[in-house]
């Protein structure tokens, strides 16, 4: 007796964003927990940064082969095998973390973990589905990895909290275990277009090729100025609304990352909402909106943590609908524009100029306040000015596509 598979449609999309979700639970708990470390490593904000920005480079390194590869076997196949990386990453995290380089060491095994699951797992769903259902799919992947971080945020403040930060990675481990067994048992393998006599001499990522489609080019370069923000933003929410709470007096311990996981779930109904709005009213104008707003309100975040700790709250709350209110329909664009032989490749381009963006974000925002001070409030307008300031790009870019 064979297993049981999920051939497509609704119960896919649930069974895959669900795997999705467990592999995520330990992706932001570094930033709920940024504080904590910062204190007790005696980090400088630059050397946190490059923490929470070592498992993007681990993405980036990793993903032009394992999304690339997408394109000549079965996605599940990758993703099976990175679900357990994360989980060894995870648990070498719990385990062995002490200090800048150990702690990098393991977030980049995580970052390649990501890289093999993340995008594999859209190109599961984008392979059986088209037309709107692929773009509804898309959308509801992509903000389920919004939701994703917020209950990585949640869990990751209140396993500390109860139960120490060594536990919070422990549960991330087992959690992406969980996800190797559910593809392995549930997932059928994608079936494979038919293959040139030449495709294994082919570069897995055929670059020239990729950037020849300027259209899906375009929308990858607007997603890394959306990345650049988005995981400023993520990385350091907690440590912000730790600064204003310290400075009114207000919220202390565990209160403070379930408010930030709180507001980081506002991003899975802006980013769904913002494919369908981009559908109905035209990608290129909707984003170029969008991302232009999001720029604009950045440094407005920092100011309001200057006033008080009610108004920091309200800010970020607005401004993580913006930023996140253009990620899926960036996705689904490179996904719609890109040509289906291609479509492995175009994701893992996407992905490798996007986490590009992400990689920096964080380090950057943490220079500025190194910069002016992190317990004043010149450096955290700085540093969220910076981030709208590589958001300000995406506009640039979409305005020289064709109305879409």
């Amino acid at each position: 007796m064979g297993r049981p598979t999920l051939e497509g449609g609704r119960a896919l999309v649930a069974t895959v964003c669900a795997m999705e979700l467990a592999n995520l639970l330990g992706v932001g708990a570094f930033g709920a927990l940024l504080p904590e470390f910062r204190a007790s490593w005696q980090l400088a904000n630059a050397e946190a940064g490059w923490i929470d920005g070592a498992q993007q480079a681990g993405y980036l390194v990793a993903v032009p082969l394992l999304v690339g590869l997408t394109d000549r076997m079965p996605a599940r196949r990758i993703y099976a095998a990175a679900s357990l990386v994360t989980a060894l990453a995870m648990t070498g995290f719990a385990l062995f973390a002490a200090g800048l380089w150990s702690a990098c060491l393991f977030r980049a095994l995580a970052g390649v973990g990501l890289a093999g699951t993340f995008m594999p797992g859209l190109k599961i769903l984008s392979d059986r589905l088209e037309g709107k259902a692929q773009s509804r799919a898309v959308a509801c992947y992509t903000a389920c990895f919004s939701l994703g971080m917020s209950l990585s945020v949640f869990a990751a403040g209140w396993l500390a909290a109860t139960a120490g930060w060594r536990t919070a990675f422990f549960a991330a481990g087992a959690a992406a275990g969980i996800a190797a067994i559910l593809v392995i048992r549930l997932v059928p393998d994608t079936p494979m277009r038919a293959a040139p006599a030449d495709a294994r001499r082919r570069p897995i990522l055929p670059l020239r090729r990729i950037l020849a489609n300027r259209e899906a080019v375009r929308f990858s370069l607007a997603y890394a100025a959306h990345m650049w923000e988005l995981y400023g933003v993520r990385a350091w929410l907690v440590a912000f609304l730790t600064y204003v709470a310290a400075r009114s007096g207000t919220a202390t311990g565990p209160a403070i990352p379930s408010a930030a996981a709180i507001i980081l779930a506002l991003s899975l109904p802006a980013s769904i909402l913002g494919n369908e709005a981009a559908l109905k009213f035209g990608r290129r104008r909707v984003l170029v909106a969008v991302m232009g707003a999001s720029a604009l309100v950045a440094p407005l975040v920092g100011l309001a943590g200057a006033i008080s700790y009610e108004a920091a709250l309200g800010a970020a709350a607005i401004y993580i609908c913006l930023v996140s209110g253009d990620s899926a329909a960036l996705t689904a664009g490179t996904v719609g524009a890109a040509h289906p032989d291609l479509r492995g490749g175009a994701m893992a381009f996407h992905s490798l100029v996007g986490f590009a963006g992400a990689t920096l974000g964080p380090i950057l925002f943490g220079g500025a306040l190194d910069l002016i001070g992190s317990d004043r409030p010149g450096g955290w307008v700085l540093a969220f000015a910076l981030l709208g300031a590589g958001v300000a790009c995406g506009p640039l870019l979409l305005l020289r596509m064709r109305a879409t």
